[in-house]
């Protein structure tokens, strides 16, 4: 086992630096923190005046970007700990007009950020301004990255839609599935599936990119929060408000990792 990084309130969330030697959280301590993931030692505290529910590290880990029950966004530079964060905003005093489900940090100079208002905003973080947005019928209920694909995985409603990173005039992908979402996330290699979980049941489903389901796991005790497909695309995590993370393979029966032959899927 690994270094253990600790924090007095719940963590909402968790990034890792590209290179893996940082790694930035925010909980319901109202901070957001930034973590050596060798000792596991808090490096930076960043205190907020709310729960803070998403962070995103800049790729060379210099920035980092918070969002959450405040309704604020904020950038810090990590290379000045003790100075003032920038705040983005459209001229008031919010960065959106519902809590901040997400933020995302995208190439080197773009923010995206995802609100329970419905908007999805791109920031040009040189000038601090909003380039251009996209506004959805609901509440935005997650938004993830995936670098692979370069694209968005936007749930909002019963709604799971496939967004390019950066707008360049291609179409957006969305499908309607029969129950509302948590979280959505895209297979990165074939990018011809995609995972989803639920709050209003214990299951984590498989759909194509056409929106049928093609698989129903179950093995949760409780709604699930989040899932998230590992880089390579060979298995993906939920988390449950159980309080378990399982890891199923995407081949089950693969040996990969830690399965070794016929291991029970998710177990």
């Amino acid at each position: 086992m690994g270094p253990t990084c600790s924090s007095p309130g719940a963590v909402w969330c968790s990034k890792l630096s590209p290179d893996t030697s940082r790694a930035a959280s925010g909980s319901a301590d109202f901070t957001a923190k930034i973590w050596d993931t060798y000792s596991g030692e808090p490096l930076h505290s960043f205190p907020h005046n709310h729960i803070v529910r998403s962070v995103a590290l800049s790729p060379n880990a210099s920035h980092l970007l918070t969002g959450g029950q405040e309704k604020k966004v904020r950038m810090f530079d990590l290379r000045r700990p003790d100075a003032e964060p920038d705040l983005l905003t459209e001229g008031s005093a919010i960065s959106h007009e519902g809590t901040v489900k997400s933020v995302v940090w995208v190439g080197e100079h773009t923010g995206v950020t995802a609100g329970e208002d419905g908007i999805i905003k791109w920031w040009d973080l040189r000038s601090r301004t909003v380039s251009t947005s996209l506004t959805f019928p609901g509440p935005i209920t997650s938004m993830e990255l995936s670098p692979q694909t370069n694209r968005l995985v936007v749930t909002s409603g019963k709604t799971v839609s496939f967004i390019p990173a950066l707008p360049n005039g291609n179409q957006t992908h969305s499908l309607t599935l029969p129950y509302a979402p948590s979280s959505a996330s895209i297979h990165p290699i074939l990018q011809d599936r995609f995972v989803t979980g639920s709050m209003s049941d214990e299951w984590v489903r498989v759909h194509d990119l056409s929106g049928e389901e093609r698989d129903v796991l179950k093995g949760h005790h409780g709604p699930v929060h989040c899932v998230e497909f590992s880089p390579d695309g060979e298995m993906f995590a939920s988390g449950s408000e159980d309080g378990t993370i399982r890891l199923w393979q995407t081949t089950p029966g693969k040996t990969y990792g830690l399965w070794q032959g016929n291991q029970t899927n998710g177990g």
